[in-house]
Formats: structure tokens, C-alpha cells, sequence
């Protein structure tokens, strides 16, 4: 059996183009490793950062849930306060009226005994 003649310039450029491609592989391979190591810290980072805006956030949600509450103690207490003024002005109705029925009846009998006497 005859093996074919192969030219050593083929086989230079076949050699060549071999360890082109396994350079050019490891060359990925390593572009991918610091790819997957700079994900890795921007991640954790990022957790980081998270938890601080959830920290902060927790805070500032709590002040404002304690403003309302302290502006409906307030609410609360001038609806009290607004209580108190209706019923005393409906006291002071009630006493205007009862002196009112008893000025008609003054009037009243004062105008009786005015035409008796005439």
C-alpha cells in the first residue's frame, strides 16, 4: 500500500492552524473565567447595595407611618375638640330658647295685665 505524499507545508499549515485554535480557545476560555468572576462581584455588590436601599427605606417608611400616626392623634383630638363646641353651642341654643318661651310668656302676661288695667 502506497500512503499519499503529503507536502510539509500542508502539514505546517494544518500543525498552525491546530494550535491556533487551541490558543484561541484558552484565550476564550479565560476571557469567560474573568467574565464570570467580575459577575460574581458585581452580584454580591448589588446584594449589598440592596440590603442598604431596603434598610433605608424600612427607616424612612417607618418615620412616615409615625408622622401619620402623630397626625391622627391630632385629627383626633380637634374632632374631640370639635365635639365639645357642638354640644356647648347646643347648650347655648337649648337656654336662648328656654329664655325666649319664657320672654313670650312675660310679654305675654305683661300685655294682658296692660289691657285689664286699661
Amino acid at each position: 500500500m502506497d500512503l499519499p505524499k503529503v507536502n510539509i507545508a500542508v502539514i505546517g499549515v494544518i500543525c498552525s492552524s491546530l494550535g491556533g485554535m487551541v490558543w484561541y480557545a484558552s484565550e476564550q476560555a479565560s476571557i469567560i473565567a474573568n467574565l464570570q468572576e467580575t459577575v460574581a462581584v458585581l452580584t454580591a455588590e448589588n446584594s449589598a447595595t440592596e440590603r442598604v436601599n431596603l434598610q433605608r427605606d424600612v427607616q424612612q417608611n417607618e418615620k412616615e407611618i409615625n408622622d401619620i400616626w402623630e397626625d391622627s392623634d391630632d385629627l383626633w383630638n380637634e374632632i374631640a375638640a370639635l365635639a365639645v363646641s357642638i354640644n356647648a353651642i347646643n347648650e347655648l341654643k337649648q337656654r336662648i330658647a328656654l329664655l325666649e318661651n319664657e320672654l313670650k310668656y312675660v310679654n305675654r302676661d305683661h300685655n294682658m295685665m296692660m289691657k285689664s288695667g286699661e
